[in-house]
């Protein structure tokens, strides 16, 4: 190992010009910044959010709960750029005190509820809807168990591996081996769940495989990280099964478009207010030609 050693200050102190690509929203209090309302669309539920794997764990649930005949799941979702500070919003850190996509309002009740952590949004809809939950106790204890697993590893994934192995200004050879031991690790644990099930919960689609398909199969599919290559994904054979499966959905395709901000413009839907804008409003049909 060649990394430089590092000896601790006796108080710490935030080095502003080596925190990477996040240097400029990285901070170490909450609270909001600047007074900034948010925007109310018609829907029952207002989104805010972005296009990141927590961000789509959501649209993705709530595209299926549309899919299957839920109404009430109707929903709007406006961007929040978080490399510009719209998460430290007043009106945003009114709703997530905690100042991370996404955030959600349910204003089909009285008083309306605020919704935060993603995992949290997901139990919530399917309980409320009845829907993409086994009803069974062993059956729902098994669900939530995969749920909670992925909110527990995907910062191994994200915040660890993603972070030295893509994002951080230098590259250093512990973090990276550190953190890529985890993540096969982790793949590994999938994979064995798969070679016995068809969904991560059992035989049924579930709120269980729609938070984890996003950060994992776009792993699988190198959309994140760029880094399938280097941790070998393919060989995960059942992963890469299950991941095939789950981005052929229509539900899943649409959920992944809502609120992206980069990548090819038809497949970026910055707003979404109505089914239809999946057809009208992408980035190539409203003539931008725009990568952020």
């Amino acid at each position: 190992m060649s990394d430089q050693a590092y000896t601790p200050p006796k108080v710490w102190t935030p080095d502003t010009d080596s925190n990477g690509r996040f240097a400029s929203i990285n901070r170490p209090i909450a609270g909001a910044t600047h007074d900034k309302e948010l925007p109310v669309g018609k829907h029952p539920f207002q989104l805010y959010s972005l296009a990141t794997p927590n961000g789509v764990k959501v649209t993705i649930l709530l595209e299926e709960l549309l899919a299957a005949g839920h109404s009430g799941a109707e929903y709007d979702a406006f961007l929040i750029n978080i490399m510009e500070g719209d998460q430290f919003g007043s009106g945003f850190v009114a709703v997530n005190p905690n100042s991370k996509i996404p955030a959600m309002m349910d204003n089909s009740v009285s008083p309306p509820v605020r919704l935060f952590e993603s995992g949290a949004m997901m139990l919530y809809l399917a309980d409320k809807f009845d829907a993409f939950i086994p009803e069974d106790v062993a059956g729902r204890a098994e669900c939530l168990s995969w749920l909670f697993w992925q909110m527990g590893s995907a910062p191994f994934l994200g915040g660890g591996f993603g972070h030295f192995y893509a994002y951080a200004p230098e590259k250093y050879e512990y973090p990276i081996n550190r953190y890529a031991m985890e993540v096969k690790r982790q793949l590994d644990v999938l994979d064995r769940q798969l070679a016995t099930t068809r969904f991560i919960a059992g035989d049924d689609y579930t709120i269980a495989d729609m938070a984890i398909w996003p950060w994992y199969g776009a792993l699988v599919n190198n959309k994140v990280y760029n880094a399938a290559e280097f941790l070998q994904t393919h060989t995960y054979k059942n992963v890469v099964r299950w991941t095939q499966e789950i981005e052929q959905r229509p539900a899943v395709q649409r959920g992944r478009m809502v609120n992206r901000s980069w990548g090819e413009l038809h497949e970026q839907l910055r707003e979404r207010h109505n089914a239809s804008d999946f057809d009208t409003s992408t980035q190539d049909k409203l003539g931008s030609n725009k990568s952020d």
